[in-house]
């Protein structure tokens, strides 16, 4: 039990050193922060390895309970699924395809400061 405390004292602490830098930087998600931070940690010997290994192995070993509702709602709705699967991927596709034709539009258009865009026009004029 003590370790377990230990594991997730350690996560924790990752975790909201990961969500400083989130609001500090802003280029990568918190949680991803949170485990570059824990593999540091551990990677430094800042915490021992010895203690969080057997709480980390459990924690992986049971992860699939996270996953369970959305694999449980797939199966509920499998028969909607059958009837409309070309229609989803169809759907999927093509607003991935339009939010992206978006984004890069509108990054374009108000993300391009003036100095980059003189800068532009001239060395296409010469």
């Amino acid at each position: 039990m003590n370790n377990v405390l230990y594991t997730i004292f350690v996560i924790s602490i990752s975790l909201l050193l990961g969500k400083l830098a989130n609001y500090l930087l802003a280029a990568l998600p918190a949680s991803l922060y949170g485990m570059i931070i824990y593999a540091l940690f551990l990677q430094l010997n800042w915490f021992s390895i010895e203690k969080v290994t057997k709480t980390n192995q459990w924690f992986i070993k049971h992860m699939g309970v996270c996953l369970v509702p959305a694999g449980m709602g797939i199966i509920n709705h499998f028969e909607l699924i059958q009837q409309h699967g070309l229609a989803l991927v169809v759907i999927i596709f093509s607003t991935t395809f339009i939010l992206l034709t978006v984004i890069g539009y509108l990054s374009e258009r108000f993300l391009i400061t003036p100095d980059n865009h003189q800068t532009n026009t001239t060395a296409d004029s010469k």
